[in-house]
Formats: C-alpha cells, sequence, structure tokens
C-alpha cells in the first residue's frame, strides 16, 4: 500500500517542522510549503490526502489558497487558524475546507482529525456495493469514483459536500436534522456547530441547482432539516 502523503502550510518553520516529524511517523510522506503562492504550486504539481493549509501566509492568505485550490481539487483541507473567531471558521468552510483546528493546538488532535477525515473518504464499500451509481434527473453519483455530475459534466466537490449528497441521496425523502448530518458525516467528536451542516448545503445547491434559491434536489424541511427529492 502506498503512503498517505500530506501537504503541510505554515510560514512557522518550527510549526511545519514539529507536524512533519509526527506525520512522518506515522509513516506519511510530508511535503512543506512556507508562503501561499509556493503551496498553490505544490497543490498543483502534486496528489495529495490531505492539506493542513494556515490562515495567515505571506504573499497569499490560507483563505485565498484554499479557494483556489478548490478550482482544481477535492483534496481534504484542515485549516490552521491562531483565532478563535466563529467568522474564522465559517469563512473557511465557505472557501472550501474540510475542517479546521485553532491553534495553539495538540498534535495528537490534528493527527486524530487527519485519520478522522481519511476513515470518511475512504470509499465505503457497503454502500459502494449497494449503489455504485445514483441518479435523478440530471444529477448522477458515481459512488466509487467519488465524482458527481450534471448532465455527465463532472461538478467539483469537497469531500463533505459529496458525503452529504450521498447521503441524502441513498435515503430521499427522509429528513435529516442538522444535528444528525453533523453527527452522521462529520462525526460525534466534531467540535464545531450546526452552522457547518448550512454552509455546506448552501454550498452544495450553489453546485448542483440550476436555481439554489428554489431547489430542485436538496430541499428544507422548515424547522426540522434538509432531505432529497427525487425527480
Amino acid at each position: 500500500m502506498s503512503k498517505k502523503r500530506a501537504l503541510v502550510v505554515d510560514d512557522e518553520k518550527l510549526i511545519v517542522k514539529g507536524i512533519r516529524f509526527s506525520l512522518e511517523q506515522d509513516d506519511m510522506q510530508v511535503d512543506c510549503a512556507y508562503d501561499g503562492e509556493e503551496a498553490l504550486e505544490y497543490a498543483r504539481n502534486n496528489n495529495y490526502d490531505i492539506i493542513l493549509l494556515d490562515v495567515m501566509l505571506p504573499k497569499l492568505i490560507g483563505f485565498e489558497v484554499c479557494q483556489q485550490i478548490r478550482e482544481f481539487s477535492n483534496v481534504p483541507i484542515i485549516m490552521l487558524t491562531a483565532k478563535g473567531d466563529d467568522m474564522d471558521k465559517i469563512l473557511g468552510l465557505e472557501y472550501g475546507a474540510d475542517d479546521y483546528i485553532t491553534k495553539p493546538f495538540n498534535i495528537l488532535e490534528v493527527k486524530a482529525r487527519i485519520k478522522a477525515i481519511m476513515r470518511r473518504i475512504e470509499p465505503k464499500k457497503a454502500a459502494s456495493d449497494a449503489a455504485k451509481i445514483i441518479e435523478s434527473g440530471d444529477l448522477k453519483l458515481d459512488c466509487d469514483g467519488k465524482r458527481a455530475y450534471i448532465l455527465d459534466r463532472e461538478i467539483g466537490l469537497t469531500a463533505k459536500e459529496f458525503e452529504v449528497l450521498e447521503l441524502l441521496m441513498l435515503n430521499p425523502n427522509k429528513v435529516y436534522s442538522r444535528e444528525s448530518l453533523l453527527k452522521l458525516v462529520w462525526g460525534a467528536d466534531y467540535p464545531g456547530d450546526v452552522r457547518t451542516v448550512d454552509v455546506h448545503i448552501r454550498r452544495l445547491r450553489e453546485k448542483i441547482e440550476s436555481n439554489p434559491s428554489e431547489p430542485k434536489y436538496v430541499h428544507t424541511k422548515w424547522g426540522i432539516g434538509y432531505y432529497f427529492l427525487n425527480v
């Protein structure tokens, strides 16, 4: 089995050195970048299983790097922020991050978050055996390949967006509360709140709905949660 590969991006070299050493102890291959432009170049030229991305970077800030990476890759991204401000966390999710960790952090927490994301994005064999391809209207989901298509054109979904959509499509008309979606997709130990779900649903609608304000696929059951309507 090939090694998992990570990109660590932070302008504080001691932090990078510490994360790199710890991940290499877990038999991961680790590349390092120290500013936003260098991070983008690494991300464009290599395939990573995870990217740890600091918010405050020289040349391009982390949010800009995350946004640009999302134009060509769905690699899971964990934002590292020195601020405990909720707005930084929400912005990270808005720009396509999958998770966030507030500095100062414990390296064991970082590794636990990475492992949790790895587990979630690994193909779920039981689900994919039951339904390798799910179709509804113009929308098609390839469960094995973790790809989504509208009119046979691939749309770029983040790992979390795909998981939310896959769960809803596999259970059409079932209403999931925001709390249930947070627990099922992000895990019971995820420290964020239900706003995370709202952000991802909105981003998902912007990508799969022709008119996000009047959705055809992902509907809101007011006061309860979200559900998928087969068309």
